[in-house]
């Protein structure tokens, strides 16, 4: 018996469903994969040239002794 075309277009629906979801499964784990792992290397260079980044559209160094001169410690009490 031949099936009606409402059954060969959900036939068909179904199929496409089925693949896009796939894809995006597929693209789900290249992503991870793509992921640096938190903590990496490559991960805190790139926050590193960032930092330095702003930094120097602030115009300010990475100078530390003159941030630390600036900002009290933690052991010494604010006057």
């Amino acid at each position: 018996m031949p099936r009606g075309r409402s059954t060969f277009t959900k036939r068909q629906k179904e199929q496409t469903r089925q693949q896009r979801q796939r894809d995006k499964a597929e693209r789900r784990t290249q992503r991870k994969q793509d992921k640096p792992e938190p903590g990496s290397q490559h991960e805190q260079d790139e926050l590193r040239a960032a930092a330095e980044a702003q930094a120097a559209l602030f115009h300010m160094g990475h100078d530390e002794s003159s941030s630390q001169e600036s900002t009290p410690s933690a052991d010494e009490p604010v006057k």
